[in-house]
């Protein structure tokens, strides 16, 4: 499995960039193997930790869509779900954009999840960490350098 070279947040494109991933993606909640992906993409912007998006049938887990929804000036319409699985839910644990704008259309359908709402999200053989803060869905692996968004105070620039 190909390593994760190091890459610095600050260096990522704005508008963001969309690119398939090489390594294998794992997500595991309540002791249950949530998704497994070896078709997943990532979505790269400038002070932001990869958001990764697994194609619905690599999803293994129950998910339920939820009211209320976001709007992303470069993706678009974001709609949410709450993850079912035998210990629980987990509230609005996952996302996607159904109809995403053109340069993202390669991810409609596919479902992301908030790292910090389940037990264990890897990319390939590293557990990550949720992107700081409450609001940004990108996962934190070690190879990455630069100051991430989401930590108080950095959500405006």
């Amino acid at each position: 499995m190909k390593s994760l070279p190091i890459e610095n947040v600050q260096n990522y494109p704005r508008p963001p960039a969309l690119e398939l991933v090489e390594q294998r993606i794992i997500i595991r909640h309540a002791g249950e193997l949530i998704a497994q992906s070896d078709r997943a993409y990532r979505v790269m912007e400038t002070h932001h930790a990869p958001t990764y998006y697994l194609p619905v049938d690599d999803i293994l887990a129950t998910l339920n869509p939820v009211s209320g929804n976001t709007f992303c000036e470069w993706k678009g319409v974001a709609r949410y779900f709450d993850l079912i699985t035998q210990q629980g839910s987990v509230s609005r644990a996952a996302w996607t954009y159904e109809n995403p704008t053109q340069t993202f259309t390669p991810i409609a359908g596919y479902i992301a999840f908030y790292a910090g709402k389940v037990d264990e999200a890897w990319v390939g053989d590293v557990k990550v960490i949720p992107q700081p803060g409450d609001f940004y869905g990108g996962w934190v692996t070690p190879n990455l350098e630069g100051r991430i968004k989401g930590a108080p105070g950095t959500n405006h620039w």
